[in-house]
Formats: C-alpha cells, structure tokens, sequence
C-alpha cells in the first residue's frame, strides 16, 4: 500500500526477514529538515511559539524547515531565519557553524527523513524585532542547559546538546 503527498509518503510493505518469515511494516518518506540555532548579540533567539497538530498545541522550537539538499545548509538555513523573524537583507550573517553535516536518522525504523543542524551568528548591526522572538538565551552553556528546560522537541534538544558539546 502507497499513500503519496507532497508533504509525505505512507508506504506499507511486506518483508521477508533473515529466516524467511513475512513481517508487515510501514514507513514514512519525508524531506529532511534543518534546524538553525540562532546566535544574537550574545544570546540564543528562538522564534515565537508556533501550533504544532502533532501534540495539539504551540511548542517552541528553534528557527527550522525543511531541506531539499544537503548541499545547501547555509543558503537554507539563512532563508529559514530571514523567514522566521521576518529578517531582509543578504548580508546578515557573522558566522555559520555546521552541527552535523551529515545528518542523524529521526526514526530509522519508519522514516527515511534525517535531521541536520547548524548555527548561524548574526551581525550585531541586524535588528531583529522584539515580536519575532519567542525566547531568549545567553549564548552560553548555563544558557543553553536553561533552554533545554523550555524544549520539548527532541530533534531541537539534540541540536542544542550538539552546539553545547561545540562550546563548552
């Protein structure tokens, strides 16, 4: 059985494992996504809580969306920021930092989808309005282990406990 969307893919299937018996399985095709950590004048930024259907209520999370080639991290995970604090301008960012290049298995099990994580140090000069963040954080590891507190998301926990490990 298929299911195909523009947003995923349901596929069940029938298997056969080492001894030859038949297991029933199903899995999801999704597009990887990029989850951006987001350094300002010294602080950690995280955009406004948005609703999440999946748990029924508006979650915080770091500036994210989905990725179509691994190639192009930065230039997506610029979009994504500019997007989510409604940033314009080319020359925004001071420094960028590659969390995981190569991407971890959400769900190696029933999904196909991987996610990346990168950070991204803006300019002191961008202004970006008080209205686009949802949260702010010192840059710093006691400031990092204070968001941990605030998310619930595990693949932004993952991310945050990556750039934590990075600067320490």
């Amino acid at each position: 059985m298929e299911i195909r969307s523009p947003w995923l893919s349901v596929i069940g299937e029938r298997l056969l494992d080492g001894v030859g018996r038949e297991l029933d399985y199903w899995r999801v095709e999704k597009p990887d996504s990029l989850l951006v950590i987001t350094v300002h004048r010294g602080n950690l930024i995280l955009p406004v809580r948005s609703y999440r259907p999946g748990v029924a209520r508006a979650t915080l999370d770091f500036a994210g969306g989905r990725l179509k080639d691994p190639g192009l991290i930065p230039a997506t995970a610029e979009a994504v920021v500019r997007r989510e604090f409604g940033l314009r301008g080319d020359d925004l960012v001071a420094s960028r930092t590659a969390l995981n290049p190569v991407g971890w298995d959400v769900d190696s099990s029933t999904s196909n989808q991987r996610v990346y994580g990168i950070a991204l140090e803006l300019r002191e000069e961008v202004v970006v309005s008080d209205d686009s963040i949802g949260a702010a954080y010192p840059a710093t590891n006691l400031g990092g282990r204070e968001a941990l507190g605030d998310l619930v998301c595990v693949q932004c926990r993952a991310v945050l406990y990556e750039w934590l490990e990075r600067n320490s």
